[in-house]
């Protein structure tokens, strides 16, 4: 496979896409598995919903939504487990409960985030946000966007190695959909190998995103898996060492055929 697939775990009643479908444990073992089944080569899982004006939730009601999915599913597979969060308190649990990655919407900014992944020493995928998800997507505004989010890049990089986590351990994310317009957004994804010049993994996460459903003609959610298929090989084309998605058996065929051709 030319890139990694990460198969999005929401333990979340209010996801945009899939909250509320496996907030029950059970339930989220069995979609884990399913993701695997189908190809994923990591799952990612999150118990605090990143959705525009999502409300934010206590590191308790957090842990208690991924804790115990995280320690059945490393008990039971080899696939590496990506742990979805921002807080330090969560990072640390999760990670001792058998996942290896951490995976920040915040880029580690979260009070205590910098010292706890570093005292972890797991691989950290940064990503770039503009505001908080409460208001990121009210009037995101950049002086040119490519330019600010590698300003941001280099000066969360910085801040990490000096907090001490080797620069091998990082991954960056631009973060589609977190304080950028639909204008943003295509110029994110068509210059997207920009990225490349820190010569660090990337990761693009589009899946079913809003970005997604705006190209179709203002598609609903559920009817943009083959929009979102199409983002995922553009990205790879242009750079992305992960994709981020929802759709696994779906995007695997899509970079099976990719890679042919390649």
């Amino acid at each position: 496979m030319i890139a990694k697939i990460m198969g999005v775990l929401n333990v979340t009643p209010d996801s945009f896409s899939d909250g509320g479908q496996h907030f029950d444990i059970a339930d989220a073992i069995q979609k884990a598995q399913c993701l695997i089944d189908q190809g994923a080569d990591i799952i990612d899982i999150g118990g605090e919903s990143t959705r525009p004006d999502a409300k934010p939730v206590s590191f308790k009601d957090e842990l208690v939504r991924v804790i115990p999915v995280i320690k059945t599913l490393a008990e039971t597979t080899d696939v590496p487990i990506s742990i979805d969060t921002s807080k330090p308190e969560v990072m640390l649990q999760a990670v001792e409960s058998g996942a290896s990655m951490i995976n920040d919407v915040c880029a580690l900014r979260v009070n205590g985030a910098l010292e706890t992944a570093s005292e972890l020493g797991v691989d950290v995928c940064l990503m770039h946000m503009q505001g908080v998800p409460k208001n990121m997507q009210l009037s995101p505004v950049y002086d040119e966007v490519i330019e600010d989010i590698k300003h941001f890049f280099a000066g969360r990089i910085e801040a990490c190695i000096s907090a001490g986590i080797s620069e091998s351990k990082l991954i960056l994310d631009p973060g589609f959909g977190f304080g950028k317009t639909y204008e943003h957004n295509l110029e994110i994804l068509r210059c997207f190998d920009e990225f490349k010049s820190f010569g660090l993994p990337l990761l693009a996460g589009m899946s079913r995103k809003t970005m997604i459903g705006q190209m179709l003609g203002d598609r609903d959610v559920s009817t943009r898996v083959t929009g979102s298929v199409a983002g995922a090989i553009i990205a790879v084309q242009n750079g992305a060492d992960i994709v981020r998605v929802h759709d696994v058996e779906e995007t695997k065929d899509g970079l099976m055929v990719l890679g042919s051709v390649s």
